[in-house]
C-alpha cells in the first residue's frame, strides 16, 4: 500500500513540475491574461465600477462574488473548527452535571 501511495505521489509531483515549467514567465506581455483580461480591466474599470482606483474596482466589483464566497468558506471553516473543539465528547458529562448530582469532583 505504501508503495502505491509513493508511486501516485511521484506521478503527481512529476506532472506538477512539468506543467509549471511550461508556464509563461510572470509579467510576460504576450501571455493570455496580459493580452485579454488586463487591457479590459484597465480600459473599462472606471466606467464599469465607478471607482477611479483600478485595484479597488477589480477586487470589489469584478471579483466580488469570488471574494465573497472565499470569505464565506473561511468563516464556515473557522466556525466548524470552534464547534468541533468545544463540543462535549459523547459519554462524558460536564462538571456542572456531576456536581448537581452531589458527586465529589476531584
Amino acid at each position: 500500500m505504501r508503495g502505491l501511495v509513493a508511486v501516485i505521489l511521484a506521478v503527481i509531483t512529476a506532472t506538477f513540475c512539468s506543467v509549471v515549467s511550461n508556464l509563461p514567465p510572470i509579467g510576460e506581455a504576450g501571455s493570455a491574461p496580459n493580452r485579454h483580461v488586463t487591457p479590459t480591466y484597465i480600459e473599462r474599470s472606471a466606467e464599469d465600477t465607478g471607482s477611479p482606483n483600478i485595484v479597488t474596482g477589480v477586487i470589489i466589483d469584478y471579483r466580488g462574488f469570488d471574494t465573497m464566497w472565499e470569505t464565506a468558506v473561511m468563516f464556515l471553516a473557522g466556525l466548524t473548527t470552534v464547534l468541533i473543539l468545544t463540543r462535549n465528547p459523547v459519554g462524558r458529562r460536564l462538571e456542572e452535571d456531576v456536581a448537581e448530582e452531589g458527586a465529589v469532583i476531584k
